[in-house]
């Protein structure tokens, strides 16, 4: 499976919204609820598709009734989700391209990379990106930052956590996989200022 997929299936897309943000609580939630079933078109194994749909059922039943029409309304108005008449009648709504995208942005918002129990190996993020991707470049770089890597030199970045589902889905977002490298290391000759600098 596409790790950028499997990120968001593990990290339950469908609960990770921050009030903070310009749109309503219930609205953004009904979005990720929505992307959550687009996922699990993807998710091939039984397990992974019985997790999400377990998730997802719970979270609608929490969902009140009015406020949900009052916003699945407004998403409509603003063409975040469309409107499907099914063989049998009735109606269902899917998200539109605008729709997944702006999920999908709620998610790379809120993005966290939780500090583990240290298994004594480096992550490595290393890029070389066009000039003519300036602003994801430098985008990314400070996306590294937030996430609590530290830069060893231009453009080489490092942490020693497991992180290769997140950085997976962030290189795709951003669209410049084929420029970026991961990898993990067993040793780095700094190893001792890195492990202080971390405080690991």
């Amino acid at each position: 499976m596409n790790y950028a997929i499997a990120y968001l299936l593990d990290q339950s897309v469908w609960l990770l919204y921050n009030k903070n943000m310009e749109m309503g609580p219930t609205k953004k939630k009904i979005l990720l609820l929505l992307l959550g079933g687009v996922l699990l078109g993807f998710a091939y194994s039984p397990y992974g598709q019985r997790k999400i749909y377990r998730e997802i059922s719970k979270e609608w039943e929490k969902i009140d009734r009015e406020k949900f029409r009052k916003n699945i309304s407004a998403l409509h108005r603003s063409k975040y989700v469309t409107v499907k008449q099914l063989p049998d009648g009735s109606y269902t709504y899917v998200l539109s391209a605008k729709g997944k995208s702006k999920a999908l942005t709620y998610q790379f918002q809120t993005i966290r990379i939780p500090k583990q129990k240290w298994d004594k190996k480096w992550r490595l993020v290393a890029f070389d990106i066009p000039e003519d991707y300036k602003k994801a470049r430098d985008a990314l770089r400070r996306k590294l930052r937030q996430l609590g890597f530290q830069e060893l030199q231009k453009s080489v970045f490092i942490l020693p956590y497991e992180c290769q589902k997140e950085i997976e889905f962030i290189v795709e977002f951003f669209g410049v996989h084929k420029y970026v490298r991961y990898g993990v290391l067993e040793s780095i000759d700094n190893s001792a200022k890195l492990r202080k600098s971390f405080g690991i």
